[in-house]
């Protein structure tokens, strides 16, 4: 079968490799769409395992069915998650699933970028969620990036009536705008350096734009009547942004390091400044099997808008062009290969 095999973000390579067999509680699935992730571009955290076949926002149709597999069945139209828990360690029954090391040990065979993944059993017990009818394949890659979204707001308290500040406006910032505005937010304002990307974020949700190459504290409190905001959410791991996000946070509020700067980038936290102001400073990663059911719901019912996300379809002979336009943020979205187009 065909895989889009990674070796750097320049390097991208068609390759052919064996179709993988499945075993008595496995499923195989035929990949009908799969995202490029912000994170399948981040080389200092993927390079070190290439080359290898990228990409866990896949969805498809099953095809085969291991002899011991009873929930799922040929022709099952399905997400299928990567990662997936224990349900049984300390971290699962405290909540905290994505610090599961079971979470961290999964995944599919070999990755999204081909025309067939194997799913192993434990992602077949905890990790395949069919499609509702009314959410295609393509639209169905998203329901991964806004579980991960979703985990993020409920661990940063993102409620109604808040202003919320997105730093960074790519794919994952314009679906904290819209949560943000679907949970009730008073006041959502957006940044970005790419002008392409600050009119995405008017387009879906934000009341204000910021250019992040401005002063944006300042610009923050110009725009939220002379005050900082509740909640900061970080979408870009450009350094300035921490800095920024210091600078822009209430009393009692909080900020969420969704996206991380480089492993060689170090946060100053100006913790005398937070010291009487009940500041929480926080990251999250992931998603878990209630993100994920959440997500397709919302998807489902068309309360978010990831339809109007998806900037480009492209097939698997084009993954290097679309590694290449990803990586180099382009004017671009949501970048989805369909490996059977």
């Amino acid at each position: 079968m065909r895989v889009a095999m990674y070796y750097s973000n320049k390097d991208v390579r068609v390759e052919d490799i064996p179709k993988p067999k499945i075993g008595t509680d496995e499923l195989l699935m035929r990949v009908m769409a799969c995202g490029i992730c912000g994170s399948d571009v981040l080389e200092w955290y993927r390079i070190k395992k290439a080359p290898r076949v990228l990409g866990h926002e896949a969805t498809g149709e099953i095809v085969e069915v291991g002899a011991g597999v009873k929930n799922h069945n040929v022709g099952d139209r399905v997400f299928v998650s990567h990662h997936v828990p224990c349900g049984k360690c300390k971290y699962c029954l405290s909540g905290h699933e994505t610090a599961c090391e079971t979470l961290h040990t999964t995944n599919y065979d070999p990755g999204g970028f081909s025309e067939f993944v194997r799913v192993p059993s434990i992602n077949v017990e905890r990790g395949v969620y069919r499609l509702p009818p009314n959410i295609s394949f393509e639209e169905g890659t998203l329901i991964e990036p806004l579980a991960c979204v979703l985990r993020g707001q409920r661990l940063a308290g993102v409620k109604e009536g808040d202003t919320v500040l997105v730093l960074g406006s790519g794919v994952s910032g314009l679906l904290h705008i819209q949560l943000a505005r679907l949970t009730g937010a008073a006041r959502v304002i957006a940044t970005d350096v790419s002008e392409y990307r600050l009119v995405a974020a008017r387009r879906f949700g934000a009341n204000e734009v910021i250019d992040a190459r401005g002063d944006v504290p300042e610009k923050v409190r110009e725009l939220n009547d002379g005050k900082p905001v509740d909640r900061v959410i970080i979408c870009t791991g450009a350094p300035l942004a921490s800095g920024q996000a210091m600078d822009c946070v209430d009393r009692g509020g909080s900020i969420l390091f969704f996206a991380v700067p480089g492993p060689d980038a170090e946060v100053s936290v100006k913790i005398t400044d937070f010291w009487r102001n009940e500041i929480s400073v926080m990251t999250s990663y992931g998603a878990a099997p209630n993100d994920l059911e959440m997500s397709t719901e919302i998807i489902s019912e068309r309360r978010i808008d990831v339809r109007d996300m998806i900037t480009h379809r492209l097939s698997l002979a084009e993954a290097p062009l679309g590694f290449t336009i990803v990586a180099g943020s382009q004017d671009c979205l949501k970048v989805v290969i369909e490996p059977w187009r």
